[in-house]
């Protein structure tokens, strides 16, 4: 009964995060075709911010079909081998992705300082997502990220990974 209970503590958990991870998405898209790009006036401005949001909604979109699918296997199986070798060609594709998106926003530097302010921003929390799913976490509740942050503790995903049948 405690398996079964842990389980769905964990797939509700899950829903959550999976969904969150693409409400994330979709609210930065929309913001940026309904309320961002309308006032950009500058072309280049427009297209680097595309250059660093794109990486971004990328890895939101992974993020998110990563923990709805794990609410499948989740306390039962590990990560199917389909699903782990997709995601290890997004460890391998999604850095040269923000690469790629760094060098749009370089390349089409914006002239406006708030422009610029907020691709860069944006590049940076695409950044940090990936790090945050591929390489060590960093999401922890607020009150205790201090302390938690600093244990260098591996992603789910990766441990999900590492434990995937081949």
């Amino acid at each position: 009964m405690m398996i079964d209970e842990r389980r769905e503590t964990l797939r509700r958990k899950y829903l959550s995060l999976g969904t969150g991870e693409l409400a994330a998405a979709a609210v930065f898209a929309a913001v940026s075709v309904v309320a961002v790009m309308p006032r950009v006036e500058i072309r280049q401005d427009s297209a680097a911010l595309w250059s660093a949001l794109i990486p971004l909604l990328v890895l939101l979109v992974q993020a998110g079909i990563y923990w709805l699918s794990a609410r499948s296997w989740v306390e039962r199986a590990p990560m199917p081998a389909a699903l782990a070798a997709a995601n290890r060609v997004f460890r391998i594709v999604d850095p040269g992705l923000l690469v790629v998106g760094l060098v749009g926003v370089l390349v089409w530097w914006p002239d406006h300082v708030s422009v610029a302010i907020a691709a860069v921003a944006v590049w940076v929390f695409g950044v940090l997502e990936y790090v945050n799913y591929f390489v060590v976490r960093l999401s922890y509740p607020a009150g205790r990220w201090l302390t938690m942050v600093g244990q260098w503790r591996n992603p789910r995903l990766v441990q999900d990974l590492n434990s995937a049948t081949r």
